[in-house]
């Protein structure tokens, strides 16, 4: 157990917020893994992926991509309520993140909602590690407004260092940034692969994960390169 405290809470999406945490000494983790956070003093704990890149671990900091209704695993806490308060981190847990095998190779990374946080802690970790095999990111919200850290995702592609694609699942017309609307589908993975020995990581909702998956074996992804999380 880590004692931290929460430093800032940053309004993302209109259900999110993304907590910055300072942590009393370093934590090491691989991207992609995930820590139980809760309020100091109380045995209440809930799991979140961490959204930061190790190396900001290493500095004993730490995002995490959180709902805004409820946090910590306690129903109705906002996360403006928990802004300078004292919480506790237990970790890492979790294998989620790019194998060893597949560190310097092309990437495909596909996410549903709060399922960006663990795959910005990969993109990051990636950019400051300049892997050199590309990188492509498939991104399904349910409404424009709902991309956690789009405006960086964007501006990453903008600068070459990402592929984006933005799906968004309602029936309403997307914003300009957002290029189509509709649900994940095998047409958008195939169009997206950067490669056809792309290792592809899956996050989000378990049935958007579940689909997903299958889609990424229906366009002849092999099964050993297919890495999930829930």
């Amino acid at each position: 157990m880590i004692p931290a405290r929460v430093l800032d809470v940053l309004h993302t999406t209109p259900r999110t917020r993304q907590l910055r945490i300072a942590l009393e000494r370093p934590l090491t983790f691989r991207a992609g893994q995930a820590v139980f956070a809760g309020l100091a003093g109380t045995d209440t704990r809930a799991a979140y992926s961490i959204a930061s890149p190790p190396s900001l671990g290493r500095q004993a900091r730490l995002d995490l991509l959180v709902t805004a209704d409820g946090v910590f695993g306690v129903t109705g806490l906002a996360p403006e309520d928990v802004q300078g308060r004292a919480v506790e981190i237990d970790g890492p847990i979790g294998q989620f993140g790019v194998p060893d095998a597949g560190v310097d190779a092309p990437l495909l990374l596909v996410a549903g909602g709060t399922g960006i946080a663990p795959l910005r802690s990969v993109i990051l970790d990636r950019l400051e590690h300049d892997a050199p095999g590309p990188m492509t990111l498939v991104y399904s919200a349910r409404t424009p407004d709902e991309f956690a850290c789009g405006d960086e995702l964007l501006a990453l592609a903008e600068h070459g260092h990402l592929s984006v694609h933005l799906t968004v699942t309602r029936e309403e017309a997307p914003a300009a940034t957002v290029a189509r609307t509709g649900r994940v589908n095998d047409a958008l993975l195939r169009a997206a692969l950067p490669a056809a020995d792309a290792w592809c990581l899956v996050c989000g909702p378990a049935g958007f994960v579940q689909a997903s998956a299958e889609s990424l074996t229906a366009i002849g992804v092999a099964a050993e390169r297919i890495v999930v999380e829930r």
